[in-house]
């Protein structure tokens, strides 16, 4: 077993993948290891884009909590072959307390997170979005810190791996980098369900396209609008994936038309070409933002109002999810469960005869 810094579940399991396959690789050349995040909408078709994403063949079923896949890509023939760690966080913004487990400060030196927002939903598009990177930028700080303590502790120490800033440093000439605040790991946001969305009012794809690249511009990530039912879309999905998670050219399609899907690679838009943010029933001066990008808000909500339903209630009882069943285990909590509730009804039934005294 090889050595790592942790002991928890996921990365013993991480770990136990690099050995295993690591057998049939050059011991003498080095193999590339990057660490994908992928979270978003719940229900909206992330397990679907990671599956076409990495050619697996096989039906999708909604992701429980968190799970671990990976995938791997050989540079050459005869060449060790490069590893992609792939978590998925399932639940929408009700688990998003679970980005600690794949955010860590091994991870954070190679680290990506593809944000996946259900277009075919806008009311719940911008507090998805806002909650979810929320929770993963305080967990990206929080690694950051603990990992310049760690090296800070030990000045001395040989083979120190480089500390990741929770601050991206992006080129001289990315525009409007005096203006955005850059996501501190490579960025790239999906709208999926392209289809259904494409069937909107013209007036409204227009709001939700602005606003998306305002966002994507704004974190200096990557946009693409993509369906799994079209292979045109999903293929240049699949590169900017790879771009990710192996290193590979994410190529050079650009298309920022509302009345077409985007295709937006990060630092080819700007806020000047972005324009304004679209509205003709209210007036911008009377919403108070406190900045550009709570203006975008105030006004997007206006359009949309988010809605406010609680998806701790939504979440279904793995216990009794059918795509966990084990029959053997299932009829002894059946079992137990009956006999929790007699001793319940028996209980109850000792204290209502019970006489108090007085």
């Amino acid at each position: 077993m090889p050595k790592i810094s942790s002991d928890t579940l996921w990365e013993l399991a991480a770990a136990e993948v690099r050995e295993t396959e690591g057998g049939e690789e050059d011991a003498g050349e080095t193999v590339s290891e990057r660490t994908v995040f992928l979270l978003g909408s719940k229900a909206g078709g992330k397990t679907s884009i990671l599956l076409r994403c990495i050619d697996r063949d096989e039906p999708s079923k909604p992701t429980l909590a968190l799970e671990y896949t990976f995938g791997r890509r050989a540079r050459g023939h005869n060449t060790p072959k490069d590893i992609a760690h792939l978590w998925e966080l399932g639940g929408g913004t009700f688990l998003s307390d679970l980005v600690q487990i794949p955010i860590t400060p091994v991870s954070i030196t190679s680290l990506s997170v593809i944000l996946v927002l259900d277009l075919s939903k806008p009311n719940a598009l911008w507090r998805t979005m806002e909650k979810l990177l929320q929770a993963a930028t305080a967990q990206l700080e929080k690694v950051s810190s603990q990992a310049q303590q760690a090296q800070k502790a030990k000045p001395g120490a040989k083979h120190q791996m480089p500390v990741h800033s929770a601050t991206r440093v992006l080129p001289k000439d990315y525009p409007d980098r005096e203006l955005i605040s850059p996501f501190p790991v490579p960025l790239l946001i999906i709208g999926s369900k392209y289809d259904i969305f494409q069937e909107f009012d013209s007036d409204k794809k227009k709001v939700i396209c602005k606003t998306l690249r305002f966002l994507a511009h704004y974190y200096a990530a990557s946009l693409i609008f993509t369906s799994i039912k079209s292979e045109s879309l999903m293929s240049k999905t699949k590169s900017f994936f790879s771009h990710l998670a192996f290193g590979l050219d994410r190529g050079k399609t650009l298309s920022c038309d509302s009345t077409k899907p985007l295709v937006i690679p990060a630092g080819l838009d700007s806020f000047s070409q972005i324009g304004s943010p679209p509205t003709t029933d209210v007036d911008i001066t009377s919403l108070h933002a406190k900045n550009p990008k709570d203006l975008w808000k105030k006004v997007y909500e206006h359009v949309f109002p988010q809605e406010n339903t609680s998806e701790q209630r939504e979440l279904k009882d793995p216990a009794k999810d059918p795509q966990y069943s084990e029959p053997q285990i299932d009829a002894m909590r059946a079992q137990k469960d009956q006999e929790l509730e007699q001793y319940k009804r028996n209980a109850a039934k000792s204290w209502k005869g019970l006489e108090l005294e007085t």
